[in-house]
């Protein structure tokens, strides 16, 4: 038996392909913290559990889901992301046939309408595919991960991403993540300057296009560079003005 989990908020844009994608598995449980949209609307139309809660972080928010899991394995995707046919002809054969505890799968993601092969962003290997009783999330609010004990394979076929849909969604990603990034960062006792979050900003640039050569996928390669960039920046910067307010008190 495979249950599939995700979390979600005010994901109408995504959530119904996400979820059309894994409709053939034997469970599907749904996490949404709060949205204002259509999106509890959209999950019920897929599956009757369907839970409201509060918000932890992600961390926490996806262990609650698994919490709720019953089958032997658990297949966890992200509101945005979609299982072809391949990938899930591949996951049925490996729960049968592999002995293994958990698997990473590659991400194909796309920026504003195309595919990113290059930036660090292919292939990019996610561990989402784990025997229940064999996995946790760790308590991270943000880049959390599944820990898994015992053996870890490798699938081929990839989980379709569609990290960013528009120019609108790039900045409040931009700015969600870089206020939970500096807030991670303060909680760990890091210190920011202005000096470090323009260096931090540029590093980052230079890394993304020039080093993981995201100048291979053309104009949605340098705009991907540029919002890496912005992202660093401001999450260096709002380090610094939670270290500045701290110091206040």
């Amino acid at each position: 038996m495979l249950s599939v989990i995700v979390i979600t908020k005010n994901e109408a844009q995504h959530i119904g392909r996400c979820l059309a994608s894994v409709a053939w598995a034997d469970e599907i449980i749904v996490l949404d913290s709060g949205s204002s949209d259509d999106t509890v609307a959209i999950c019920r139309l897929f599956t009757d559990k369907v839970f409201i809660t509060d918000w932890p972080g992600f961390g926490p928010q996806k262990q609650r889901a698994l919490d709720k899991a019953s089958g032997e394995w658990v297949l966890s995707i992200d509101a945005d992301e979609e299982i072809g046919p391949a990938l899930k002809d591949e996951i049925q054969h490996a729960m049968q046939k592999s002995e293994a505890h958990g698997f990473e799968i590659p991400r194909l993601s796309s920026y504003c309408g195309k595919q990113i092969k290059h930036g660090g962003w292919w292939p990019d290997y996610v561990l989402r595919l784990f025997r229940r009783d064999a996995g946790q999330f760790n308590s991270e609010v943000v880049h959390e991960r599944i820990e898994v004990k015992g053996t870890i394979h490798q699938l081929n076929n990839p989980i379709l991403h569609e990290a960013f849909v528009d120019p609108a969604e790039v900045l409040h990603k931009i700015n969600t993540y870089s206020s939970l990034g500096a807030e991670k960062l303060f909680t760990n006792g890091k210190r920011a300057s202005l000096g470090k979050a323009i260096g931090k900003g540029l590093w980052t640039f230079i890394r993304t296009y020039f080093i993981q050569a995201a100048i291979l996928d053309g104009a949605e390669g340098l705009m991907l560079a540029i919002s890496n960039a912005e992202g660093s920046y401001y999450k260096y910067l709002k380090l610094r003005e939670l270290c500045r307010t701290a110091a206040s008190k």
